[in-house]
């Protein structure tokens, strides 16, 4: 897999930086693309009480004219912004919502940031969209809760070197175990 991109997505929290840092350390020809950095430095975001909004029309055109080889993509809005033709596989990292949320308060994010994360997690958002964007052939998750940076990264490899098809993650099951889906979603 020579020149090929990949791209590391998932719900802020998941330990998509971590993980492309220590990927990168291992695979020292490949470059690092950040998605919400390059849309930061590009004026593409507006500052909201949530956060930053940005645009992904203008940020996905922008993407577009770069020309990305042997590149490590990572972002949570890699599948809204980059085209199926750019990437050879998608690393959805996939974390436990009760952990997210302790980093997420950690983070201080506003308790409405925290159950839109959460519940977009839970319901497996990133991961479907990155199976609709990329396909269902280039799209691997990988349940990051509870493993070191070298064991999530070992599991990488081995999906990138077709001896591993990836997890199967369903944390509904979990949270109607523990019937606390108003923890986390209004309705």
């Amino acid at each position: 897999m020579d020149d090929v991109n990949l791209v590391i997505t998932g719900n802020p929290g998941v330990g998509k930086h971590t993980i492309a840092d220590f990927f990168v350390k291992q695979n020292s020809s490949y470059q690092i693309f950040d998605i919400n950095k390059f849309a930061i430095e590009k004026g593409f975001g507006e500052h909201t009480h949530d956060g930053i909004e940005i645009d992904t029309k203008i940020l996905k055109n922008e993407i577009q004219k770069l020309e990305l080889k042997k590149v490590l993509i990572i972002g949570h809005l890699a599948p809204y912004v980059l085209d199926k033709s750019n990437v050879e596989i998608a690393i959805i990292l996939r974390k436990n919502p009760y952990e997210l949320i302790k980093i997420y308060e950690k983070r201080k994010y506003q308790k409405s940031k925290i159950k839109e994360n959460a519940g977009s997690e839970i319901l497996g958002i990133i991961a479907n969209d990155s199976i609709t964007s990329f396909g269902k052939e280039k799209s691997f998750e990988v349940n990051a809760t509870d493993k070191t940076p070298e064991n999530i990264l070992k599991k990488i490899q081995d999906i990138i070197n077709n001896q591993d098809g990836g997890d199967i993650v369903d944390w509904l099951k979990l949270i109607e175990e523990k019937n606390e889906i108003n923890k986390f979603f209004d309705y």
